[in-house]
Formats: structure tokens, sequence, C-alpha cells
């Protein structure tokens, strides 16, 4: 979870607020890493490879602050200052990630050195003030966040019923048809909808502890209620320039008044060593998931997601475009057999006005299945298509408040008519958080 405050904007820019010429020569500066003295004289010019391997240093270091992990931007910080003892950005920093960590001391003894050394801006200063005034009692940049979601809304398809109230089923040239019956059909109903989201730093590089809880219930349509948990601990993680999360997360969802379904995923996230700019982030992914069905054991399943994903920011929007690949393999029994696929999404999250945040998004997934679904039943290869369109719009209420409007359009194609199904969902939910 990535620190998106005024502090790390203002650090970011330290090293052109600070005025490193002004530094009283002949002074003994000290870092966190080690005590060094520097000479009297003017430190020789670097050289361009000295200097690049510096500023690497630096944007390493910067890179490990805003992701959370203060112990090891101390680590790198330090390593610089021992390098060049005036790289005013460098002292600033390595203040700041005292504090995050609740050395008070070392960071109180950094950040007066800062104010008589290199005479900073008002701007600096006022950080600076903000870093005293916390107390510097560890994790104050990195609390745990809560949020809760309390929603009521519309589904014209709860149960998936298929498109179709007329159907063939049989084998090759022993076709019957049938009527499907009222639970086959579509059935739309209101619902309620409360959910929770929770995460606790962990120690001081970067993990988190996730909970998420979420309940549905519908007002007639009792056999769709649904309740969810996930418990999950993520991480990052560098190395050889890259950077990323990995993630694990258990989870048990009921269905109705019965365990539906258990599921076990692990997930890794990495943002290659590659400078795109300020406006583009890229990113590769890969995912392992185990999905056991208490009631309907030839349902198991084990799914395998490769996928990357690139953002493009603006100062008043973002649009995320992301693709990947999927392989299940379930079991002997299982209808259909093992499925190969693929999916794609375009996501545009934008601000409306001064405080409303709409969001448009568009997903396709397709599935393959290796085999016929059911011999003399439904003697074809299944093939899955489904398209689902949303919109959203957000409007804050207060600080730690907002009101919210979801709406959702679902299209799965596949070539079984039984299976085939469209739904429209409609959403208005309360959201508080952090307070």
């Amino acid at each position: 979870m990535r620190r998106p405050t005024l502090a790390l904007l203002l650090a970011l820019g330290a090293l052109g607020a600070l005025a490193p010429a002004r530094a009283q020569q002949g002074d003994a500066p000290e870092t966190a890493a080690a005590e060094t003295t520097a000479a009297a004289e003017a430190p020789a010019p670097l050289s361009d490879e000295q200097a690049a391997e510096e500023e690497k240093l630096y944007l390493e270091a910067l890179r490990s602050l805003s992701e959370g992990r203060p112990d090891e931007a101390t680590t790198k910080l330090g390593r610089l200052l021992e390098k060049n003892a005036l790289h005013a950005g460098a002292w600033l920093d390595l203040a700041i990630s005292h504090c995050e960590l609740g050395n008070k001391a070392e960071a109180e003894r950094l950040f007066g050195q800062i104010v008589q050394r290199f005479h900073p801006s008002d701007a600096i200063l006022e950080l600076i003030a903000h870093y005293r005034t916390s107390g510097c009692k560890g994790q104050r940049a990195h609390p745990r966040s809560m949020s809760f979601k309390l929603g009521a809304g519309y589904d014209t398809n709860v149960n998936q019923g298929s498109s179709s109230s007329v159907v063939q089923i049989g084998g090759a040239g022993n076709l019957k048809t049938y009527d499907l019956g009222p639970d086959s059909l579509p059935r739309a109903d209101h619902f309620k909808v409360l959910s929770g989201d929770f995460n606790q730093p962990i120690g001081s590089r970067g993990m988190l502890l996730i909970a998420q809880l979420r309940a549905l219930r519908y007002n007639q349509v009792k056999s769709q209620d649904t309740d969810s948990v996930l418990l999950g601990l993520e991480s990052p993680w560098s190395g050889a320039g890259w950077t990323g999360r990995a993630t694990a997360a258990y989870g048990l969802v009921r269905l109705g008044e019965e365990l539906y379904q258990r599921q076990a995923q692990v997930l890794l996230r990495a943002v290659p060593p590659v400078d795109l700019g300020e406006s583009l982030g890229w990113s590769l992914s890969a995912g392992y998931s185990s999905a056991i069905y208490p009631t309907r054991r030839y349902y198991d399943a084990r799914t395998l997601d490769l996928g990357t994903s690139l953002a493009i920011r603006s100062k008043r929007s973002t649009v995320v475009l992301s693709a990947g690949l999927l392989a299940d393999r379930g079991k002997e029994a299982r209808p259909g057999g093992e499925r190969d696929g693929w999916y794609g999404g375009a996501n545009l999250v934008a601000l409306m006005g001064d405080k409303a945040i709409g969001e448009l998004g568009v997903s396709r997934q397709s599935w393959r299945g290796d085999r016929i679904y059911s011999k003399d039943f439904i003697e074809i290869k299944r093939q899955q298509d489904t398209t689902q369109l949303r919109a959203s719009l957000l409007f804050p209420v207060g600080t730690h408040s907002a009101v919210q409007l979801e709406v959702r359009r679902t299209f799965n194609r596949e070539n079984i008519p039984l299976f085939q199904y469209d739904s429209r969902w409609f959403q208005f939910s309360w959201r508080t958080d952090n307070w």
C-alpha cells in the first residue's frame, strides 16, 4: 500500500527545494548508517557514472519509502550519504524513514542537521514540523484502514437463469425439446448488501494483513443469499531492479444455507525495471488458485492466471488496460473437462467536477472446454464468452463518507443455449472509511 501523502510529494522534491550549496564546509555531517567526516574542501565533481549510480540508489530508496518499507529505505539512504554527504534529498528522506520507524531521537537529530546545514524552504520546514508534531511513533504514515459499505439494489437475473425457455437436450440423432421450469428461468429480485474491508500493517517492512467480509440478502430468492469471508497477507518485494507485491489468501463462500466454496490463492505482481515516465505504469502478474466445492466435488478446480496491465495517467483521469491467459484444470468427472481461456478489459476512472469520481469499464472473458460437456446429454464442447459493462458515480459526503451509484450489464454468450443468460444490476450504496 503506497503512501500518497503530501509528505511524500514534498520529499520527492527535496533535492531541489533544499540548498546543498549553503552547507557549511568543514562540518562533520553524520548519517544513520555510519559516522563520516567531510573534508574542508568542496567535494570533487562526480563523474557521469558516479552521478547515475547515486541517482539510481536514491530512486530505489524513494521507492522503498513509498511502498511502506522505511527500514529498507534507511539502509539505502545511509549508503548514499556515505558516497555523498551533501545529498540534501537523502538527508530529508532518511529523517522521515527514521520517524516512520519510531526512531524519534535519530529523526530529531537529522531534522536538526537539515535545518542547520541546508537552510530549507518554508515548504520543507512545514514538512519537518509535521513529522516532529507526529511524535515519530512508528507506522503513523501507514495506519490501519477500514471501510464499510451498505447498499441496496436490484438484479434482473439473480439465479443466472437461461435466456431461452426452450432447449434441446440429447445425443446426436436423439435430440429432445424441453420447456424449462421457473427455477431455470431468470428471476429478478431486490437485495441488500453489507461489506467491510480491513487492512492492518504488520512490522515495518510493508506487510499487510487483509480481511474482507460480505453479506448479500435477497427479498425473495433466499437460495441465492451469499456470505463470504477472505483473509490474506500481502508483502512487498524487490530484486534486480524489479519491485512488486506477493499476496496469499484463503476464503469461504456460503450460498443459501450451506458452504458453497473454499478457495486458496496466491498472486505475484511485478513492476519491471523499465522507465516509462510519470504518465505510464506497466506491471505483470501471475496467480494460482484452488477452488473446492464441498457439495459439488466434481466442480473442484485449479486455475493459473498470467496477466499484464498498463496504466495511463493524467491529472484528472487514469485508464487501465489489462489482458491475460487462463488455464483451468479440474477433476476427470467434471463436465466439459479442462478449460483454457483469456480475458481483457479497459477501465477509466476520472475526476468529475471538484469532488465526484466517475468510472467506466468493459471486460471480456472467454473459456473453451477440451471435450464434450456430457455424453448423451449435451454432446458438444462448451464455448463460453462473457462480456460485462460497468459504470459508477461516487460523491464524497463529508470527510470519511461517500454515496455511490453503480450499474452493470452482463452478456453471457455460449454455444449451449441452456447456459446463456443476460442480467442488469443496479446498486445504490453509502460508504464510510478510516473514521
